[in-house]
């Protein structure tokens, strides 16, 4: 029973950090305004979360979890060809950006000048970057990975051209659909990212 308690206030705690960042754009979110959402005390949040960085690197995980992040990737990591898990992962993140982009917007918005949102995005961007990796070396084992782009130049790039930041570049600033997006995104990383063969 007390674990089941346990596991219930932690989920509370990341569900109103989770609400709180999205709501916030950005202004900061301070650990008593979570405890109040959450309906606990600040030590009991302090309890589950020794530091801020802590509560919010697991809220962004937590998110994760939520949105079924590793069942998106599943096409992306199962694609029998370097070529079809490049565009499987581009249409997973594509589709997957729209859904966590309040938080992200908060985070990017923080992270200059707050410890803990630098390192909650950098967690996230580290483990959105080794996707980008393991399509580049899906493209290198096919052997048809553009020869000018050395894998780790490869990853530089593919990593820059899925980010949130262009992203919001296209729908927000130019108008553009999600759909639209992720389409444009597939057409030019084929051209950057796969060997021209004929």
């Amino acid at each position: 029973m007390m674990s089941s308690m346990k596991t219930d206030t932690r989920t509370r705690i990341l569900n109103s950090t989770w609400k709180l960042l999205e709501a916030s754009d950005g202004s900061g979110v301070r650990m008593a305004d979570i405890a109040k959402d959450a309906g606990v005390s600040r030590q009991a949040v302090y309890l589950h979360f020794p530091t801020r960085s802590d509560l919010l690197i697991a809220t962004t995980r937590h998110i994760d979890t939520v949105k079924e992040i590793d069942e998106r990737l599943t096409a992306s990591r199962t694609a029998e060809t370097g070529v079809d898990r490049l565009d499987a992962f581009i249409d997973a993140w594509g589709n997957y950006i729209p859904e966590i982009y309040g938080v992200a917007k908060a985070l990017l918005a923080l992270k200059d000048t707050d410890e803990a949102a630098a390192a909650a995005w950098d967690d996230r961007m580290r483990a959105f970057r080794q996707g980008c990796h393991a399509v580049v070396q899906a493209l290198k084992k096919d052997g048809v990975l553009s020869s000018g782009l050395p894998p780790k130049q490869a990853t530089d790039a593919l990593w820059a051209m899925l980010s949130v930041r262009q992203w919001e570049l296209l729908t927000s600033d130019c108008g553009w659909s999600n759909r639209q997006c992720i389409n444009y995104t597939r057409t030019l990383a084929r051209r950057m990212f796969v060997a021209d063969r004929r």
